[in-house]
């Protein structure tokens, strides 16, 4: 197993020491910062690959740096204020993640399009229709938004979860979606029409800031365009 460290408290960052030879992967732009001997090579790894990368959200190409002529050490950041956290794969033990959480991996993970088999999983659960499955045998990194909190639900246990919060989950878990019940809950209760559960045996991934939600609380203090002035540029004012 590579050797790494995980930095930076809620701006983390995790750096990694690969022997010689030695591969990690990662998309474009996802490297921070690294040692001379790191070697990059760009692929594609095939059209259908690439293609369902482009789809689930990710770049088309990946970045392959190798270790060379000793031990190396590279560093990927996390794009937005959280957590990353390790996951050892293992044949017959991938993990399903949500759109924008793979940072990086060593070499020998696939990295594919994950499809939830019900239409409305994807379009009321909050997570998206398509997913993304790591699976091999290797280690890798996901970025979650804000805290993570892990739970290992036994076989036949569940937890609900409110849309956007699932991170991650182990292959072994399902996931349905369940309306709330009551009309004053649903319109008063201010957590919207339906829950996602996941059901056990397996480890699942909470996280406690959605960027899609920290995104809506922020938009009434953004700058929106008003009137266009007599140079054709235009006035800004702060929404409310």
């Amino acid at each position: 197993m590579i050797k790494y460290e995980i930095e930076g408290g809620n701006l983390p960052v995790v750096i990694c020491y690969p022997q010689a030879g030695e591969t990690l992967c990662t998309e474009s732009g996802a490297m921070s910062w690294m040692s001379p001997n790191m070697q990059m090579q760009t692929h594609a790894g095939g059209f259908k690959k690439a293609f369902g990368r482009l789809f689930s959200g990710e770049s088309m190409f990946l970045n392959e740096y190798t270790a060379v002529g000793g031990r190396g050490m590279i560093a990927f950041a996390s794009s937005f204020p959280g957590s990353i956290i390790p996951y050892e794969v293992t044949p017959g033990n991938g993990i399903i993640v949500q759109k924008r959480s793979f940072l990086a991996m060593e070499k020998g993970l696939d990295l594919s399009v994950y499809f939830q088999k019900k239409l409305g999983k994807g379009f009321f659960g909050g997570e998206g229709f398509i997913m993304q499955r790591i699976s091999g045998s290797g280690m890798v990194f996901l970025e979650i938004d804000g805290h993570c909190k892990e739970y290992t639900l036994a076989a036949g246990e569940s937890i609900l979860i409110d849309t956007g919060y699932l991170a991650a989950m182990t292959e072994g878990c399902t996931m349905d979606i369940e309306a709330v019940k009551g009309a004053k809950n649903i319109f008063l209760g201010g957590e919207g029409l339906f829950n996602t559960r996941i059901t056990g045996p397996g480890k699942v991934y909470i996280q406690s800031m959605p960027v899609a939600n920290l995104a809506q609380v922020l938009t009434p203090y953004l700058p929106i365009p008003t009137d266009h002035d007599d140079n054709g540029g235009f006035t800004i004012r702060l929404g409310n």
